[in-house]
């Protein structure tokens, strides 16, 4: 069968003729499926006439030769339920031009950076992604970090655009980081201290670029593994970038009219927010998305696989409404109705009958999703009810045991359950510290402890809070010698479904 190819599709845009106007940090699924996609429907209906330029994040990306061989091109298919009717879309994505690997051609990404047509920058490099890391700078190489990426490609534009006001940026980060745009400003600034850059740059990066606070939302699940045969004959092309996601979404962007006219995403009909995003970020994050992490690891280890899978297990859907309606909703300061309206609206998409979302993609940087998702609700609700949140506290046990693991291959943990190995992916400093933990620890609560004390992990010693450690500990010797088991939540919830 033909690979997507442009002699293959002829798709709607000319796209091949329109200028590079966007660097964009990232080239993973949900880039693709969520800013990519409403920068080719602004190309469609002529609002935005502009390319992106996607950038790999980090040194083991894959993604970048696939997307280059298939000339920028990829499928998007959007399937669920919406409005009440049923969604099956299928579509090719041409927003993007070309996808570079930083590590091999930093002078590629550097010569993007200094063209006067490139007004915009969008990212998404997960929550981890955005931390700040002290590192060297070499004009000559890649930076490791994001923040670090950005900085240089900051500098290098101000020097060869001799720091034109008109040079600035909009830099709009997509991670689920609370005040994201403010923290990469603040982290940039931290960086360009580090490396001793000139004032007149620093104060050009204050002045004439914008950092925008972003909020976005969309269920993407990425490459359909499982059926990817039924794809392939429906649509008559091989797609190795085959993006799966759901019909919804939203992007909220705390922005001022400038940015709104340079990249109209509301006149192409798209649910674009020009608002404050802390309202809306605390629903989503603390229910779609504190719901995700809550439910991933756990799930995982009981033998469920994806998100519809754990709602279709009456058990585990249990575990999971009974974390949403007794442990998150309780915290939130929300007007009730609207709260109660979003918590049942993610529960009917987490039940979407064509989405594989599988629970080992969302463990993807488990630690730093558990403190921006679930802490804050932890913490809020031991302040409230003087206790620990049962269901919060035993998805800390299910992420302490998967991040156990057995052994490393070339810097990769490996675990196994059910006779199949799982790799641990996160940072290899968090990695490593919970491994060392378990293996060096006379017992589970000297590891619990000494996990949970960790500050440079959760940002706070989580053994302040009253019977925590008492708890995890034990749900950790139980999941580690029998696995996850709801029954046992459930029995202590009075069988509450």
């Amino acid at each position: 069968m033909e690979k997507l190819s442009k002699e293959l599709i002829t798709c709607q845009t000319n796209s091949s003729n329109l200028p590079e106007r966007i660097l964009q940090f990232g080239e993973g699924n949900f880039l693709r499926g969520f800013v990519d996609w409403m920068v080719h429907k602004l190309n469609q209906q002529g609002l935005f006439n502009g390319r992106i330029v996607a950038v790999q994040p980090t040194p083991h990306g894959k993604t970048v030769p696939s997307l280059n061989a298939q000339n920028g091109l990829y499928t998007v298919v959007l399937r669920g339920i919406q409005n009440g009717c049923k969604v099956d879309e299928r579509e090719v994505i041409s927003s993007i031009s070309r996808g570079i690997n930083p590590y091999e051609q930093w002078d590629k990404v550097l010569e993007v950076a200094s063209k006067e047509e490139i007004q915009l920058v969008f990212s998404n490099t997960t929550e981890a992604g955005m931390k700040y890391l002290r590192e060297d700078y070499n004009e000559a190489q890649s930076p490791l970090s994001f923040p670090g990426k950005l900085t240089a490609c900051l500098y290098h534009r101000f020097k060869i655009l001799h720091g034109a006001p008109e040079a600035g940026w909009t830099i709009i980060p997509c991670e689920l980081v609370e005040n994201n745009g403010s923290l990469l400003r603040q982290t940039i600034l931290q960086i360009a201290q580090d490396w001793n850059l000139p004032e007149d740059f620093t104060g050009w990066v204050v002045e004439h670029n914008r950092f925008c606070n972003t909020l976005v939302d969309r269920i993407v699940t990425g490459y359909p593994k499982d059926n990817i045969e039924q794809f392939r004959q429906e649509l008559g092309y091989d797609d190795e970038l085959l993006t799966i996601g759901e019909p919804y979404h939203l992007f909220v962007i705390d922005g001022d009219p400038i940015i709104r006219d340079v990249i109209p995403f509301q006149k192409a009909g798209l649910n674009v927010r020009w608002d404050d995003v802390d309202h809306f970020r605390k629903l989503k994050v603390r229910i779609l998305n504190g719901a995700h992490t809550l439910m991933c690891l756990a799930g995982y280890l009981s033998g469920e696989k994806t998100v519809l899978g754990m709602m279709e297990n009456p058990k585990a859907r249990a575990f999971i409404t009974n974390g949403i309606y007794d442990e998150i909703l309780p915290t939130l300061t929300i007007n009730e109705a609207e709260k109660e309206s979003f918590a049942s609206s993610v529960l009917e998409r987490f039940q979407n009958p064509y989405t594989q979302h599988y629970l080992l993609d969302i463990s993807l940087q488990s630690v730093s999703k558990f403190k921006t998702r679930l802490l804050p609700t932890l913490h809020d609700y031991t302040e409230k009810f003087g206790k620990e949140p049962r269901n919060i506290a035993y998805s800390l046990a299910a992420l302490i045991v998967f991040y156990k693991g057995e052994h490393f291959e070339e810097n990769q943990l490996i675990g196994t359950f059910g006779g199949q190995e799982y790799q641990v992916r996160d940072d290899e400093e968090t990695i490593r510290f919970i491994y060392q933990t378990w293996c060096e620890a006379k017992n589970i609560e000297d590891v619990v402890q000494t996990i949970m004390e960790n500050e440079k992990l959760w940002g706070c010693n989580m053994n302040k809070y009253p019977g925590l450690k008492e708890q995890v500990s034990n749900d950790v010797a139980h999941i580690n010698t029998n696995g996850v088991n709801f029954d046992l939540l459930l029995n202590e919830s009075n069988g509450k479904l």
